[in-house]
């Protein structure tokens, strides 16, 4: 099946070229009428449209057609900047405005694995008799620009043997109890599993948990979760090594401590006595085997990759809610909240008033708005003075879905700093990017150093 060509389609965002981006890489077609329309506003003065001018251009586009995407780019004569706006509808609501930029500069993977749900491949079309209807392209903009950050198939089969699971546990008499300790052990069964595809477990082994199954089988049969993972879950990850016992070091390997409340010894292990056959973690890790573990947050992974947005995903759609208290919030919601919070912190830092005769007042209704006016000035500041004092606490983070969402925020905001460095006069800037360049491995990793450091 044709795919997404990820690097003609980054060419053509950086080049701003959407002719080629949308007609060549993403497989739209022309309509089969163009008609060209002209629409008009009283407010002409501005090299890039404010908010309130995006809006009224989308009201009257909206009346011609009602499903649209807009994209404003400034008035250069090359771009530098756009804004891709789209208006999500809300059932007996106000729609609500999607704004999503892109600066010259910035590397078009963030862009791309957002626009990659717009991909029409020779199947589609053949499918649907040469031309998608306006309710399918509704659809994958949708899809693009509103999008939850989640393997859904995982979730299904997840789900599914989570039901599988669950009716082979015994020694839980009370169904709710049951239902919440499945949740509990395979959630630290799938950071383990993550944490070997990663190479974490015994000297790099990424089939630790598979290999140890076997081995159990080996002694006896239905010992592994008694004799094996309760060891690994309260003993190895739950104490420093020096801690266990030598038959304990034998029997795991080279464990690291991990100090986290996931492995402590649940209230529910305490008050029964439970057992689990060996058949139940067979069937999981087979699952688990059929998808890709990665930590990777760009485009152009496996179909069946799993990602730390999918972990949060499961661990909190299966918490116990009353009993935790925690619920599991949408990446669409965490992200805007996020954004939200963190841009009124950094325009509360850069915008001031008019100090008479000694300095001009200067105000920013956006973060893209300030981003879209970046001079010499305001990159030293943001990158030496706002952002490195940033400090952000989610008191209560289980699995860290905010702090994720956070991360991706100002990920987005160096990215567009940086980018604009390579176009600005100012020679300290430069050389403090090329310093960057030469002592990282790479400016993401930098960034996300930055950010965690």
């Amino acid at each position: 099946m044709p795919s997404l060509n990820l690097i003609k389609t980054r060419d053509a965002i950086q080049a701003f070229d959407f002719k080629s981006l949308f007609i060549n890489e993403l497989g739209w077609n022309n309509p089969h009428q163009i008609q060209s329309r002209s629409v008009s506003i009283n407010e002409t003065d501005y090299i890039f449209p404010t908010a309130q001018i995006r809006a009224d251009i989308r009201h009257k586009i909206t009346a011609l057609h009602h499903e649209n995407l807009l994209i404003f780019v400034d008035k250069r004569p090359t771009p530098t900047k756009s804004i891709w706006y789209w208006l999500k509808p809300e059932p007996s609501k106000t729609p609500l405005p999607r704004e999503h930029y892109y600066f010259q500069g910035q590397p078009g993977d963030l862009f791309i694995s957002k626009l990659s749900a717009l991909f029409v491949d020779m199947t589609e079309l053949e499918d649907s008799g040469g031309d998608l209807s306006v309710v399918q392209v509704s659809q994958k903009l949708k899809d693009a620009l509103d999008v939850e950050t989640v393997t859904k198939k995982f979730y299904r089969d997840f789900q599914a043997q989570h039901l599988v699971f669950l009716e082979l546990i015994t020694g839980i008499d009370d169904e709710r109890d049951r239902r919440w300790y499945a949740s509990v052990l395979l959630n630290r069964l799938m950071f383990s599993w993550f944490l070997q595809k990663k190479g974490f477990l015994d000297q790099g082994n990424m089939n630790y948990l598979a290999d140890k199954l076997a081995q159990s089988q080996q002694r006896g049969a239905d010992r592994f979760y008694r004799h094996f993972l309760a060891k690994l879950f309260f003993d190895g990850f739950a104490k420093p090594k020096a801690q266990r016992s030598a038959k304990t070091n034998a029997l795991l390997g080279n464990i690291r401590y991990l100090n986290g409340g996931l492995f402590l010894l649940h209230p529910l292990e305490s008050r029964f006595s439970i057992q689990i056959p060996d058949q139940a973690f067979g069937n999981l890790f087979e699952l688990f085997a059929r998808y890709s573990w990665s930590l990777n947050d760009t485009p152009g992974g496996a179909d069946n990759e799993i990602n730390p947005d999918v972990l949060g995903y499961i661990f909190e759609k299966y918490i116990n809610q009353k009993q935790f208290g925690a619920y599991y919030t949408r990446t669409e919601i965490t992200e805007y909240l996020c954004e939200q919070t963190l841009h009124q912190l950094i325009l509360q830092k850069i915008n001031h008033p008019e100090i008479p005769g000694s300095l001009p007042a200067r105000h920013f209704d956006t973060v893209p708005e300030l981003l879209m006016s970046l001079d010499a000035n305001l990159c030293h500041e943001l990158l030496h003075k706002v952002l490195p004092k940033l400090s952000l606490l989610d008191p209560a983070c289980g699995s860290g879905a905010f702090l994720i969402a956070m991360m991706k925020t100002l990920i987005n905001i160096y990215w567009a700093i940086i980018g604009r460095i390579p176009f600005l006069p100012d020679r300290a800037l430069k050389k403090w990017l090329t310093e960057q360049q030469r002592e990282h491995a790479n400016l993401s990793y930098f960034i996300k150093k930055q950010i965690i450091t």
